[in-house]
């Protein structure tokens, strides 16, 4: 069975992690497929939006802790520096907008790549946790950088050192989450934010990704910087011209990703 399940309709490239009975937990073969399919989708131009989730009832408990300890296994090291790393710095770093579906739980280093997406939903049913001080770690899947910006620093440090399940009402009153659906209209309506997304202007939302992920070090003054150079690049598409054509034409706009 694969590990992940991959297809793509409408502009959009839907990935499923596909380990239910272990409620998406990732091993090595599940992290390094996923690389491989995320590395597809950066360099698809058809692809213009990602929609990512999990088979069954989890969204994903992160790390299968039997790989960890398991003597022939990789390591933490490695299981750090060629799984989840890379997974997040190719999420972060693709210049296309990834749309995470929480679907179930969110647990460890399966909430961290959630948060590691541009737009995080949830059905009303699911819950995040970060589980790593329970076993005596701590939060890693860049969930130290990216979960003190989403809610602050103060109630980031309580969940992470309390290792507290937060309900998805939670998590969306705290700055985690987008938005939530009911579970019974959850895989239709956040699907339609993907398929949303793929019919927009996909450099300008790339721009708007780089930009955002710069302005977390950067000063004000570098930031304008890169906003100015960001918006001459977004000014020269395809996709402004008409946008500002369709504008003036009172229609709807065609953007092709160009």
């Amino acid at each position: 069975m694969d590990a992940i399940l991959f297809s793509v309709e409408s502009g959009v490239a839907f990935i499923t992690m596909n380990r239910p009975d272990k409620l998406n937990s990732f091993n090595r073969a599940m992290a390094l497929q996923l690389q491989a399919i995320i590395d597809q989708c950066a360099s698809d131009e058809n692809i213009r939006a990602i929609y990512l989730t999990g088979a069954g009832k989890g969204f994903c408990a992160g790390q299968d802790l039997a790989e960890v300890v398991d003597p022939e296994g990789p390591g933490m090291q490695r299981i750090l520096s060629e799984h989840y790393n890379p997974i997040v710095l190719r999420l972060r770093e693709m210049q296309k907008p990834v749309v995470a579906a929480v679907n179930g739980v969110a647990a460890g280093a399966g909430a961290n790549i959630a948060f590691a997406c541009d737009i995080v939903v949830s059905k009303s049913s699911a819950s995040f946790i970060q589980a790593f001080s329970k076993i005596g770690l701590i939060p890693d899947s860049g969930g130290t950088f990216t979960l003190p910006r989403l809610i602050g620093f103060q109630r980031a440090s309580a969940l992470m050192m309390l290792g507290d399940k937060v309900s998805a009402t939670e998590a969306l009153q705290m700055g985690m989450l987008y938005k939530i659906f009911e579970d019974e209209v959850f895989e239709t309506e956040s699907k339609k934010l993907a398929l949303q997304l793929a019919t927009m202007p996909t450099k300008a939302l790339g721009y708007i990704k780089l930009a955002l992920n710069a302005s977390a070090t950067n000063t004000i003054q570098s930031q304008l910087a890169l906003e100015d150079e960001l918006q001459q690049k977004a000014a020269a598409t395809a996709d402004f011209k008409e946008g500002v054509d369709a504008f003036l034409a009172k229609r709807a706009p065609q953007y092709k990703g160009q």
